[in-house]
């Protein structure tokens, strides 16, 4: 009878654990916005990501056009939203640099990461291990300049199979 009993309990925190959600973990994100003409424009975005609901700050610099969104903690953000969030203000990304923890993991190229809603695929990364946060640089069209993006795109050819899906992020650690 206790056999069972220790089973039960077993079954039952196994099924407890495993249907705890699995957030991605981005803590910040440092995004340059292209378009912008004056202090209203950084406004439209700055209210945009505040409106957010796992936004905690903003701040913003603009001399540089940086918003840098600091998120609450277990926020399920990903980046497309933090992107659309922008492009609702009417202006487009130059970049986009996420402070996030991908766990224990040792880099290497072509490396799929699967976090939260996301899969993180490592571009070219100096093979080595990280553990805790670490600043990545999102290399996706639509995350970069048209410029840097069409520089990038021949090199970037062994990964598009894997940035077809929406969640899916080429990084590259910086």
């Amino acid at each position: 009878m206790k056999v069972f009993n220790i089973k039960q309990l077993i079954i039952a925190f196994l099924m407890v654990f495993m249907s705890v959600n699995s957030y991605s973990q981005i803590t910040k994100a440092e995004i340059i916005a292209i378009g912008l003409t004056c202090s209203m424009c950084s406004n439209a975005i700055n209210k945009q990501f505040k409106s957010m609901a796992g936004v905690e700050s903003v701040s913003t610099d603009l001399n540089t056009n940086t918003f840098t969104v600091n998120l609450k903690k277990n926020s399920s953000l990903s980046p497309n939203a933090l992107k659309e969030s922008v492009e609702k203000t009417g202006f487009f990304i130059g970049s986009m640099v996420l402070t996030v923890d991908l766990g224990s993991i040792e880099t290497k190229d072509n490396l799929n990461v699967k976090k939260g809603n996301g899969t993180y695929v490592f571009v070219n990364p100096a093979d080595k291990f990280i553990n805790g946060l670490v600043k990545v640089k999102v290399l996706n069209e639509g995350f970069v300049t048209k410029k840097e993006y069409k520089k990038s795109e021949k090199s970037l050819v062994k990964y598009l199979s894997f940035s077809s899906p929406d969640n899916t992020y080429l990084i590259k650690v910086i």
